[in-house]
């Protein structure tokens, strides 16, 4: 994958308060629901409710929102295309963290079981 600068830059400073209100449509929109996309959310960053909910309020930018998040450790096997992009080749760190939050959404709109979508057993 080719990496711009300025694509990476546009993702750093984009504000996750700007973002989640698509997030929540998308899922809704396929018969998910909100409480569903938080528990999703908490998976991959250990951001509880009340936490995303303060962030948001905060209107804090996706490179703060992923820097001080306990990433979940099995994120590497969030793989597939996501926006054209095939997220386990991103080189840039907070972009490919910006994707798998993309493509757990997606995974999430498109019906997949909750286990699937949390990696687990």
């Amino acid at each position: 994958m080719t990496d711009t600068s300025k694509h990476d830059e546009r993702m750093a400073q984009m504000t996750v308060a700007s973002v989640f209100p698509h997030y929540i449509t998308k899922v809704e929109k396929k018969g998910r629901t909100q409480g569903e996309l938080i528990q999703v959310i908490e998976w991959l960053t250990g951001y509880n409710e009340a936490q995303l909910q303060e962030l948001l309020e905060k209107k804090v930018t996706f490179q703060e929102f992923f820097e001080n998040c306990q990433l979940n450790p099995h994120a590497h096997l969030i793989t597939g295309v996501i926006c054209g992009y095939r997220v386990e080749e991103i080189t840039n760190p907070l972009t490919q963290q910006v994707r798998y939050l993309d493509k757990l959404v997606d995974e999430l709109a498109k019906g997949r079981k909750m286990e699937k979508i949390l990696r687990t057993a």
